[in-house]
């Protein structure tokens, strides 16, 4: 019997989720939270085999806290959901230990069979993802350029599009400015890119950020 707690901070996604959970007899107990910080302090009064994260939190970024929960919890599984298409995350979530990646316009029963694929212990990867990483050695050239990133770049590339400083990145994932600052070069580079005010336009077109 697992025990599921639900992470997103709306209300009617919570309650959907829990609908389609409390279908599953073989759930012991179901939970809830809305924010970041709830949901690591729900990690650390209990167990619970299996998160359901939402990309985009009030409070942190889902990646930040995924990295958390595969620091602090490794025996918690994640499955990582968004309203964004696989293509634009899902390679870099599953990169950072999320167990698979769900986009919020699946079916239900695509929704079901995640929870069910993660819980055995294997990772989830839906069938639309699966032909993204099948073509991607043969089509890197239409590849999106963040693709090329490695997780912290990603993550950073993530704070830097919403307007964080270098400074205020630093501080919340515990690095040195200048750790920060050459993150920041080796991704701009990387895009071909030259400015912040370049990364946010690529990231509200590429729906990495909203």
């Amino acid at each position: 019997m697992a025990s599921v707690l639900i992470a997103d901070d709306h209300a009617m996604i919570r309650a959907g989720l829990r609908h389609y959970l409390e279908q599953d007899r073989s759930l012991r107990t179901i939970g809830e939270t809305s924010t970041a910080a709830e949901t690591l302090r729900q990690l650390s009064n209990a167990h619970w085999d299996l998160v359901i994260l939402d990309i985009n939190m009030p409070d942190r970024s889902g990646l930040d806290v995924l990295r958390d929960i595969r620091a602090r919890h490794p025996a918690t599984i994640v499955l990582m959901m968004s309203v964004f298409a696989e293509k634009q995350y899902a390679v870099n979530v599953l990169r950072a230990g999320a167990a698979g990646y769900l986009a919020k316009d699946k079916a239900p029963e695509e929704f079901s069979r995640a929870v069910r694929t993660v819980l055995a212990g294997r990772r989830f990867i839906s069938t639309t993802l699966s032909e993204v990483l099948d073509s991607a050695p043969e089509e890197s050239s239409g590849e999106p350029l963040h693709a090329v990133l490695s997780q912290r770049e990603f993550q950073i590339l993530c704070k830097l599009a919403v307007g964080r400083s270098v400074t205020e990145i630093a501080h919340e994932l515990s690095l040195s400015v200048k750790t920060v600052s050459t993150y920041r070069m080796r991704l701009l580079e990387k895009m071909h890119l030259d400015t912040n005010a370049d990364l946010t336009t690529y990231a509200l077109r590429n729906g990495l950020v909203h």
